[in-house]
C-alpha cells in the first residue's frame, strides 16, 4: 500500500485508468493458471460458480474501497480491524493475513513449478523433484527482497508484463474452439448443487485475492472518493471476464478427465488450437506471472507483521529493519515456515493440482477470515462518527453492499470445507498465546516506564526541598 503524502504534486497522482491497472495488476498472478485442472471435477456448474465470486469479489472491492476512503492508513485490512474492534482483533487479523500470504505463497511455488513441467518434464509426477524446485522458488525470491526494495520493484516490472498476454489470449480466440459436449454432464462431480457451488466459489475465490491491496490511501489518487470504487469495480470486472473466459474456452478444449490431470492447463489448451510453439509461450507466460506474483506478496510477508509490530501487536523484532530498509526477520521466518508447509504436502502421495487445492483453501481461508471482520469494521467505524461520513441515507447503500460481502464471506468459508476450517482456525488459535506475550512485555514496558517517571519525580522533588 502506497504511504499518503499531502505535498504530492497532481502529477504524480494516480488517475482513474492508472488504479484500475494496479487492481488488475494485483489479482493476476498464479491462482488462475493451474485452477482449470482444479474446477475440472465440477464441470459446467463451475461456471455459476465463477459468476457467484465474481459478484462477491466487487463487493468486497467496494467494502474496501469505502473504507480505504475513510481510513487512509497503511496496513489494510489489519488497521480497519483494529480501529473497529480494538487491540486483539487488530492482532488477531493481523496474524491470520500473515498466515494467508506466506500459505499463499505456497501455493503460488506450487503452481510456478507445476507450469515449469512444460521446460523441464522431469518434473511431471515427480513430486519430490517438484517439491526441490517449489522450496528454491520461495528462497530465490527471500533472496531478492532481502537486497531492498528498488530490486523488488525492477523484478515485479518485469514479470508484470508479460502476465496476462497468455490469459487474453485464450480468453478470446480460444472460444472458437469451444466443444460443448466438454461442458456434458453439467455437474459431473456427484454432489449437490449447491455444495458444488459453494466448492468451487471457495476455489475461485483465490483468484481474486489481492483485490484489497488495491485500496490506496486517498493522498495517491486523484478524487480518491470516485476514483477508487470506479477503478475497482471496472479492474474486478475486467478480471472476472477474462477468468471466466479462460476457464470456459480451457474447459471447451481439453475434455474434463484429461484436465483434472493437467499440471499447466492453459499450456495444454494452446498446443489443442495452436500447437507447440503455443504450449511454450504460453507455459513461458505463466511461469513468468506466477514468479511475478511471488516476487510481490514475498514483499508483503514482511510488511503486514512490521505494520502490526509498530504498534506493539507483533513481537518486536518483526518492526526491524535491516540496512537495506527492509523487515528482513519477517521475510525469513515466513519463507521458512512456506518451507515446512511445502515439504508437509509434498511428503506424501498427491498430485501436484491435489497439493494446490489443499493449500490454495486453507489460503483463501486465513484471508477470508480478515474479509468477514472488514464487511462488519464498515458499520462499526460509521456508527462512530455518521454525521462526518456523510450520514446514514447516504451509507445505506453502501451497507447493503457490505452485508452483502459479509455474507458471501461467510459464504467461502462454509465453501472451504470443514477440513480446511479446522486446520485455519487451528492456525488462528495458536496466535492467541503470542498475544498474551506481547501483552506482558507491554505491561512490564508501562511499569518500567511509570517506575523511571516516579524515580525521576523523587530526585527532583528531594533537589528542591528547602533546609529548615
Amino acid at each position: 500500500m502506497l504511504a499518503q503524502t499531502e505535498t504530492q504534486t497532481a502529477s504524480r497522482k494516480l488517475g482513474l485508468w492508472m488504479s484500475t491497472a494496479l487492481v488488475i495488476g494485483n489479482m493476476i498472478g498464479s491462482g488462475i493458471f493451474l485452477l482449470p485442472s482444479s474446477l475440472a471435477p465440477y464441470g459446467g456448474i463451475s461456471l455459476v460458480g465463477w459468476l457467484f465470486t465474481a459478484v462477491g469479489a466487487i463487493c468486497l472491492a467496494l467494502v474496501f474501497a469505502k473504507l480505504a476512503a475513510w481510513v487512509p492508513k497503511a496496513g489494510g485490512p489489519y488497521a480497519y480491524t483494529r480501529l473497529a474492534f480494538g487491540d486483539f482483533a487488530g492482532f488477531w487479523i493481523a496474524w491470520g493475513y500473515w498466515i494467508a500470504i506466506w500459505v499463499g505463497n505456497a501455493a503460488i511455488a506450487i503452481a510456478c513449478v507445476s507450469y515449469l513441467e512444460v521446460f523441464i518434464p522431469a518434473l511431471r509426477g515427480n513430486t519430490g523433484l517438484a517439491g526441490i524446485g517449489a522450496i528454491a522458488l520461495v528462497w530465490v525470491f527471500t533472496w531478492i527482497n532481502c537486497l531492498g526494495v528498488k530490486e523488488v520493484g525492477v523484478t515485479q516490472l518485469l514479470t508484470t508484463l508479460v502476465k496476462i498476454v497468455p490469459l487474453v489470449a485464450i480468453a478470446t480466440v480460444g472460444l472458437f474452439w469451444l466443444n460443448p459436449s466438454h461442458f456434458v454432464p453439467f455437474n459431473p462431480s456427484g454432489e449437490p448443487a449447491f455444495s458444488a457451488v459453494s466448492s468451487v466459489a471457495a476455489l475461485t475465490l483465490w483468484s481474486f485475492i489481492g483485490l484489497e491491496s488495491a485500496t490506496i490511501p486517498a493522498g495517491d489518487v486523484e478524487d480518491p472518493t470516485r476514483t477508487i470504487p470506479r477503478a475497482t469495480i471496472v479492474g474486478t470486472l475486467i478480471t472476472a471476464l477474462v477468468y471466466i473466459l479462460g476457464t470456459v474456452a480451457v474447459m471447451g478444449v481439453i475434455p474434463q478427465t484429461t484436465l483434472a490431470s493437467s499440471g499447466a492447463p492453459f499450456a495444454d489448451a494452446a498446443r489443442v488450437m495452436w500447437g507447440d510453439w503455443a504450449y511454450y509461450a504460453v507455459g513461458f507466460g505463466a511461469v513468468v506471472s506466477c514468479a511475478g506474483a511471488l516476487n510481490g506478496w514475498t514483499l508483503l510477508q514482511g510488511q503486514i507483521p512490521m505494520a502490526a509490530a509498530g504498534d506493539r501487536l507483533f513481537p518486536h523484532r518483526f518492526g526491524v529493519l535491516s540496512r537495506q530498509g527492509v523487515p528482513a526477520f519477517g521475510v525469513i521466518i515466513s519463507s521458512v515456515l512456506i518451507t515446512l508447509l511445502l515439504l508437509l504436502n509434498y511428503s506424501g502421495s498427491r498430485s501436484l493440482v491435489e497439493i494446490f487445492n489443499v493449500v490454495i483453501l486453507l489460503a483463501t481461508l486465513t484471508t477470508v477470515i480478515p474479509y468477514v471482520f472488514c464487511s462488519i469494521a464498515e458499520f462499526i467505524i460509521f456508527l462512530k462518527d455518521p454525521a462526518h461520513l456523510g450520514g446514514r441515507r447516504r451509507f445505506r447503500g453502501s451497507g447493503i453492499v457490505a452485508a452483502i460481502a459479509f455474507l458471501y464471506s461467510v459464504w467461502a468459508v462454509y465453501g472451504s470445507g470443514a477440513e480446511t476450517v479446522l486446520y485455519g482456525f487451528i492456525l488462528l488459535l495458536c496466535g492467541i498465546p503470542v498475544y498474551i506475550w506481547l501483552v506482558k512485555e507491554q505491561q512490564e514496558a508501562l511499569r518500567s516506564s511509570e517506575e523511571r517517571s516516579h524515580d525521576v519525580t523523587s530526585d527532583v522533588t528531594s533537589d528542591v526541598t528547602p533546609t529548615v
